[in-house]
């Protein structure tokens, strides 16, 4: 099917590889779609992303982030015969990743392979009924020898990146792809930016696309430092509470019934007046939200809000089955309720406002 430029920007961005520490394909996509509607786009000295758009006043300075890496791996060794052993970039549970396919990413170009182990077929009943390990994981690329494998160009400390193209699936708001987690965020601010050409806003907007937030929220930290705002929004993915046997106490969000309201994770409790202020927005423009809570993990917000004396912060998110895995779905309508919720907020956040958000805490 022909896509619109909406569906072109997923794919290109979800397609792109961006491994943690890796991020550079993915942020040329980004960078591809932000230019034309900032008034300037540069990076950090880790290569987060960031462009800037001017409003009405400089101040306060609004920034809204997602983050351009997605779970990966990174070739450790190469075994004598040819195998790779690797290491896990982000959290991977052990059950998603045998058999699937991968790219590694080499100096001579891209090596297809695929995750696999001793077959079950040679293990004893007790070792069957066991998750292999990550670390009784190999990569196969077809080579035979070290040597052959070192000749195709693979060398320790080379990106490894799942394999799934973007696919809009029968029903078209589902949207099937790698790495959502978290190029949603990134697609969302872009379209925030976008959105603000044709309005007036009283702030100067930051869409940023972080890196290394797999491994430990790390480009949160260097471009907050960069950017400075006075208000942060982190835009990521959240769980979907709508598949089979997912007790709604663990995850209460439907995919399609709106984006998320983070009200805690493991690293941050959200501003109480900022929170509100989404809130009342949401509701006074009709658009759907819902809350999530998430006790284990954390997003970019976790490093944004402890910024200099602190940054009122929150998390807005779209509700994600599969996250962590080669495929993962989200619904279009939620992305696009994000983008006007944001765009709806932004247009509020004048210098009396923030000044009152930083006295509501």
């Amino acid at each position: 099917m022909e896509l619109d430029r909406t569906l072109q920007m997923f794919k290109e961005l979800t397609e792109a590889p961006g491994a943690p520490g890796f991020e550079g394909p993915a942020r040329d996509v980004m960078r591809k779609y932000i230019e034309p509607y900032a008034d300037s786009v540069t990076t950090d000295n880790l290569g987060s992303l960031i462009a800037m758009k001017k409003g009405a006043s400089e101040q306060p300075k609004i920034m809204v982030a997602g983050h351009l890496d997605e779970v990966a791996f990174m070739v450790t060794m190469i075994t004598d015969k040819g195998f790779l052993r690797f290491q896990a970039l982000g959290g991977w549970w052990e059950q998603v990743m045998l058999a699937q396919r991968v790219t590694i990413h080499t100096r001579k170009g891209v090596i297809e392979g695929v995750i696999g182990s001793v077959p079950p077929h040679v293990l004893p009943p007790e070792a069957k009924k066991k998750p292999v390990e990550k670390k009784d994981m190999f990569i196969d690329i077809g080579a035979t020898s070290k040597e052959e494998a070192e000749k195709m160009g693979v060398r320790p400390g080379d990106p490894i990146i799942p394999v799934c193209p973007f696919t809009v699936m029968k029903n078209p708001k589902m949207l099937m792809a790698k790495a959502w987690d978290n190029r949603i965020g990134c697609a969302i601010a872009i379209e925030v930016l976008r959105r603000l050409s044709e309005e007036s806003h009283p702030n100067t907007v930051y869409g940023v696309g972080t890196v290394q937030e797999e491994v430990g929220l790390r480009g949160a930290l260097t471009s907050v430092n960069t950017v400075e705002p006075d208000i942060a929004f982190a835009v990521d993915v959240g769980i979907a509470g709508d598949t089979p046997g997912m007790p709604s106490e663990y995850a209460q969000s439907k995919m399609g019934e709106g984006p998320q309201i983070l009200i805690y994770d493991a690293t941050m409790v959200p501003h109480r007046g900022l929170r509100d202020l989404v809130i009342e927005t949401a509701e006074e423009h009709k658009i759907p939200y819902q809350y999530d809570a998430m006790a284990g993990g954390g997003t970019d917000a976790g490093r944004m809000h402890l910024h200099g004396k602190g940054v009122p912060s929150m998390v807005i998110s779209v509700a994600t089955r599969y996250i962590h895995s080669h495929a993962s779905i989200l619904h279009r309508d939620d992305f696009d309720h994000a983008v006007k919720l944001m765009v709806e907020v932004i247009k509020k956040l004048d210098a009396a406002k923030v000044a009152e958000l930083k006295e509501h805490r």
